[in-house]
């Protein structure tokens, strides 16, 4: 049975990520902080979901308390780590610096040092579409410049990357970077905007539309993204066998991989597939745009699909369908 340390295994991505190594037969360490970030009875039910399988343990403890993951590792010696624990949010990062300082930067730290000691096959980690920050030129792909982060957060993301490359090439640990553009579905984060959205509508409640409307996401279903994980579990970056248009550094086992629906879908688009999922109108409250967002993304996934093969890609009104149901019944609304 093969073994996986996933990290935020109770937030939102983890969640899933973790329930499909166990459908596919793997025993898998669960590390998260339960931080109180959203609603931390939403992340107990996710735990409480993964501790039904006999193949699953559970760790509450910070990723940058010290030797935490030094002890993890030296326990239960993974083969593969999925690293998704991080403090999100773009906007979250403007008011509480310091705290994606400590969870995405030491936290990874913690992480990269403990890989260092007790090697796995192969680590992959996530970072963010919001590195690619005021670049213009679209798709993004992964080998464009990400030098123009307008967040914090979308900052420490790139950091993370930098040190992970640092380290597979020092150390000769496999690395993948996966590039997440924005992602939702069932068992969402509550401050994510079609989460506000949807239960505003429910509420009859107005919601804020920044940017006047003019905004675009390459919206990525969870569902999706969790199939592009499993399938770059076992495809390590290697520097001697590159694949076409492949982002494989020359100096070290790692890669960067952009995972996105490939087609952007504009923000007025987006709310009226929730408003047709919930059954009524919204009431919008139009603003400027807000301090570190960007207006648009959208990802180049030809790199994905050389490496695992073409990607099922769910339609945004079908995913919000799935999300609008599973908020009613979650939620009893």
């Amino acid at each position: 049975m093969r073994n996986a340390l996933v990290t935020g295994s109770s937030g939102f991505i983890g969640y899933f990520v973790s329930l499909a190594l166990l459908r596919a037969g793997w025993r898998v360490i669960g590390l998260d902080s339960l931080s109180d970030y959203y609603d931390v009875n939403l992340k107990l039910n996710r735990q409480s979901q993964l501790c039904e399988y006999a193949q699953f343990s559970v760790v509450n403890e910070k990723l940058e308390t010290p030797q935490a993951l030094m002890t993890l590792f030296k326990e239960h010696r993974p083969d593969v780590v999925i690293h998704l624990a991080a403090q999100a949010g773009v906007r979250h990062s403007i008011d509480d610096p310091r705290a994606y300082l400590n969870a995405n930067l030491i936290g990874t730290f913690e992480l990269l040092e403990a890989a260092r000691a007790f090697p796995p096959e192969h680590m992959l980690l996530a970072s963010s579409s919001s590195i690619f920050g005021a670049n213009r030129q679209m798709p993004y792909k992964e080998a464009d410049r990400v030098d123009t982060q307008m967040s914090f957060y979308a900052a420490t993301k790139k950091a993370t990357e930098n040190m992970a490359h640092s380290y597979a090439h020092l150390y000769a640990l496999p690395t993948t970077m996966f590039r997440f553009f924005t992602v939702y579905g069932p068992w969402g984060r509550p401050d994510m905007a079609y989460f506000k959205f949807t239960k505003a509508i429910l509420n009859r409640a107005p919601i804020d539309v920044y940017n006047h409307g003019k905004m675009q996401r390459d919206f990525t279903y969870v569902d999706d993204l969790v199939r592009a994980i499993m399938g770059l579990i076992d495809v390590p970056p290697d520097p001697t066998s590159p694949v076409p248009g492949d982002s494989v550094s020359p100096v070290a086992p790692f890669r960067t991989v952009n995972i996105g629906n490939a087609s952007p879908v504009s923000l007025m688009d987006f709310i009226a597939a929730i408003e047709t999922a919930c059954g009524q109108e919204a009431i919008k409250t139009f603003h400027p745009i807000q301090p570190g967002d960007v207006p648009a993304t959208w990802a180049d996934t030809t790199l994905l699909q050389t490496l695992v093969g073409k990607q099922h890609s769910t339609p945004v009104g079908e995913g919000l369908q799935h999300f609008v149901d599973w908020y009613r019944d979650f939620y009893k609304a």
